[in-house]
């Protein structure tokens, strides 16, 4: 007999504004496609972050929503930024032009892996702390992050997005609609074949077909690679380097989430991200899921009338 089993977990509960809020990572109630085409349709994303800076005259780097108040990104996106020069975009559809379901916020703090190295790679991975909470809807959500035990075998389908060059050095055109694409993992022992041994660490993944014409390029930077199980998106990269754009035998290279959860975890500290151990199932009905649920708020008399931020965690497990 086959067991479905799931959990929930409650996370973190705090007073703020007197108001009540339960978010659930993963979800894109918009996104209905198994595969799909270039151009994303609105909503489909709604993790996803477009850094802009004065100092690249725009948009130069993506990212991930993992809260209501932490983005995900890449450090080598940031060695030339400081926070009070950063503008982050959720909810945005197209680089010109109304995006009607866009909200913008300034960046209060930047934290960069102590330990990157930009002659490597290793460690390509950092934190951005928005200058204000945002309120979720379909088109602003987190993505879920994939827990420390999670496996993305060879072949795993996996999307990227982003709003970098079509192919190298050539800009996406006007009115710059955020891209999509899916391609598989190539495991680290072939990606080092490809790309020179050694050059892919275990704090990295890879994903890209062998023939090429399917990759992230410059300005797709620190956005999300995402693959789903059942109904849940779970992030497993963040885009890091490459070779060129989509040649053949050269897959593009991602820093691997599930490297950092202690490390995200320690330095946001309370208002956790939701991380799901990701483990490709036969089918849903078989899959292990974690689903996460975060209390960012309630009312003070369901508090106890009590001031202080305090945490609650509650696993509710059922087998069917």
């Amino acid at each position: 007999m086959k067991h479905f089993k799931w959990s929930l977990l409650i996370l973190y509960c705090s007073l703020e504004n007197g108001s009540l809020f339960l978010i659930v990572c993963g979800q894109a109630p918009l996104n209905t496609r198994i595969v799909g085409g270039v151009n994303t349709p609105d909503g489909s994303w709604p993790w996803q972050v477009s850094m802009h800076s004065p100092l690249y005259g725009g948009h130069f780097c993506g990212g991930s929503l993992i809260n209501n108040e932490w983005v995900l990104t890449a450090a080598h996106c940031l060695p030339d930024v400081s926070a009070s020069s950063l503008h982050v975009y959720l909810g945005r559809r197209t680089q010109q032009g109304v995006n009607t379901n866009e909200i913008s916020r300034n960046v209060r703090t930047i934290i960069v892996h102590s330990s990157y190295n930009s002659n490597t790679n290793n460690n390509d991975i950092a934190l951005l702390r928005l200058s204000s909470t945002v309120t979720f809807n379909n088109y602003i959500r987190p993505v879920c992050l994939a827990a420390q035990n999670s496996v993305f075998p060879s072949g795993t389908s996996s999307w990227i997005t982003g709003w970098g060059d079509v192919q190298s050095g050539v800009s996406l055109p006007s009115p710059g609609i955020l891209q999509e694409t899916m391609v598989p993992v190539v495991n680290n022992v072939q990606c080092n074949t490809l790309l020179g041994s050694g050059s892919v660490t275990s704090n990295m993944m890879c994903a890209g077909l062998t023939q090429g014409g399917k990759d992230t390029c410059q300005g797709d930077s620190g956005g999300p690679m995402v693959s789903q199980q059942c109904s849940v998106w779970v992030q497993s990269g963040i885009t890091s380097w490459g070779y060129g754009c989509a040649h053949p035998n050269s897959p593009g290279v991602y820093t691997s989430v599930s490297r950092y959860q202690n490390w995200i975890t320690n330095n946001i500290g309370q208002n956790l991200p939701g991380f799901v151990t990701f483990s490709p199932p036969n089918s849903c009905s078989s899959c292990l899921m974690t689903y996460i649920f975060v209390i960012v708020s309630l009312q003070c008399d369901v508090c106890h009338n009590s001031m202080e931020l305090f945490d609650h965690r509650l696993i509710i497990t059922s087998l069917a």
